[in-house]
């Protein structure tokens, strides 16, 4: 072969090869090459997805606590005007008005304080307990009386949604169930449904009905019962299976109230001891050498000695209280 051909041959094989190594590095088979464009997609929308994601996660974020700060305001007012002596006297179930109460409280005033006068005790003495026995007495006694009513409420609330359940299985609506506790149920929870109840009659919303529930009856079970079926009258779904969830909840709740109850006697008959030893040890003095005793009563350091006393032992008591008292 000649030398010409030889380095024509020579040229094309180079050209060859080097052609073959430029396909190797650059070159594509179509299905990489529709893979590579997928890929190339893909990256290419990411920053796209993941904008569209951080939008959305911080407009959820911003209303979860929109409606966090609206549920706090609405939770504030309601805590606000449950503690008007109006809302303390529909809790407790009394049927007086706030006028009466307020003449009631001052004739007991004006009583003991003329009774403590006539006891031979100074006029600040009377004007003392005057003031606690007109304003501080009536105050506790309603709100001892809506205190038990409401835990009565609450421990009877559960056979309520139970029946609710029943009703609603077997076919017959909500407000047939509704009336059906009006009708049946011990109070107070009979007279709170039927109030429920006529309020819906006239026209007033379920949850305008429940939220005035709540004014007489200041229980977190209420607003609960007044949760489940807002969200079932918007979203739809199972109200008996959600109404059963619920006094599932309301029966641990108690349980657990129970319990808690149960582990912090000891406590409670610790408080009550400590509290009540003073004024048992000044009585049982005064009654065993009452000329011993006689300075605290009739002497003015006596006298502030026994207010500073008794104050100290009420701030003692009511930390003791806030101590051993827990929220569920």
């Amino acid at each position: 072969m000649s030398a010409t051909a030889l380095s024509i041959l020579a040229a094309v094989l180079g050209f060859i090869a080097v052609a073959g190594f430029g396909f190797a590095l650059a070159g594509q088979s179509p299905s990489q090459a529709r893979a590579a464009k997928r890929t190339q997609a893909i990256l290419g929308r990411e920053p796209r997805d993941a904008k569209a994601r951080r939008a959305t996660g911080a407009t959820q974020d911003q209303r979860r606590k929109q409606i966090l700060q609206s549920l706090k305001e609405q939770d504030r007012q309601q805590r606000k005007a449950s503690l008007s002596i109006g809302a303390r006297l529909q809790q407790a179930g009394l049927s007086i008005n706030v006028r009466t109460f307020w003449l009631i409280s001052a004739g007991l005033g004006v009583s003991v304080f003329l009774l403590i006068l006539m006891a031979g005790q100074a006029a600040y003495v009377a004007l003392g307990l005057a003031f606690a026995a007109g304003l501080g007495l009536p105050r506790w006694v309603v709100a001892m009386m809506a205190a038990r009513r409401t835990k009565k409420f609450v421990e009877a609330f559960p056979d309520a949604m139970d029946i609710i359940v029943r009703g609603i299985k077997s076919g017959l609506p909500v407000n047939d169930s509704l009336r059906i506790i009006g009708a049946e149920a011990p109070e107070p929870l009979a007279s709170e449904f039927r109030s429920l109840t006529e309020n819906t009659g006239m026209g007033v919303s379920i949850d305008q009905a429940i939220d005035r529930m709540y004014e007489r009856m200041p229980a977190q079970e209420v607003r609960f019962f007044g949760i489940v079926l807002a969200i079932q009258q918007k979203t739809g779904g199972n109200l008996a299976e959600a109404l059963g969830n619920l006094s599932t909840v309301i029966r641990a709740r108690k349980l657990m109230r129970e319990k808690i109850k149960a582990l912090s006697g000891e406590a409670v008959a610790s408080a009550f001891i400590i509290g009540s030893l003073p004024p048992a040890v000044v009585v049982m003095i005064t009654i065993m050498a009452p000329e011993y005793m006689a300075p605290l009563f009739t002497d003015v350091r006596g006298r502030i000695i026994l207010l500073g006393g008794a104050l100290l032992m009420g701030l003692g008591i009511w930390v003791m209280r806030r101590m051993i008292r827990m929220k569920i």
